[in-house]
């Protein structure tokens, strides 16, 4: 599990994902199985290369699916 302070990083640390002390994304793969919150992850590293046209931020939204891959790669790893 991972608690950190809030930051003015929209990839890495997104403010809004820090309004508990711990993160959204460690609440959410610790209501799933492992094989769940990959698939999850696997889905939203989709949603951000299939957008990343279409929401003014294309190279932020790249930075983000990367960061879901990298994220991904890790508990493939685990």
């Amino acid at each position: 599990m991972t608690i950190k302070k809030m930051s003015k990083d929209p990839v890495n640390n997104p403010e809004h994902y820090n309004m508990l002390d711990i993160e959204a994304i460690d609440l959410i793969e610790m209501s799933m199985t492992k094989d769940e919150f990959q698939g999850y992850l696997k889905g939203i590293v989709l949603k951000y290369v299939i957008r990343y046209k279409h929401k003014g931020s294309p190279k932020q939204d790249i930075s983000k699916g990367l960061w879901y891959l990298k994220k991904l790669e890790e508990k493939i790893d685990e």
